[in-house]
């Protein structure tokens, strides 16, 4: 079977706006990974253990921004706008098809 390769944020289908890409996004603010880090090249074993220290960095927090701490929830808040504002310049539309 041949191993296929996340493409990267930058790359990403929907402007990196996906669960790999929420994943990414959250090992920057939990400082996991570096803000420069998109991911590229990455194999699905890099990606889930990625996602079980995320997992793991929400859990006190219930999974919910709102119960961030203030600083958390400013940067998450910052990540979060910066990605949308990249999608829709990419041409990322929040409408859902009939087939989403």
């Amino acid at each position: 079977m041949k191993q296929i390769n996340y493409v990267g944020l930058d790359e990403d289908e929907q402007g990196g706006l996906t669960h790999i890409g929420k994943i990414i996004r959250d090992g920057w603010l939990f400082g996991f990974i570096p803000e420069t880090q998109t991911g590229a090249g990455w194999n699905q074993g890099q990606i889930q253990s990625l996602y079980e220290k995320v997992w793991a960095a929400w859990e006190p927090y219930a999974h919910l921004p709102s119960r961030l701490p203030p600083e958390l929830q400013e940067k998450y808040m910052r990540i979060q706008n910066e990605a949308l504002a990249k999608a829709k310049a990419k041409g990322w539309d929040p409408e859902l098809e009939d087939d989403d």
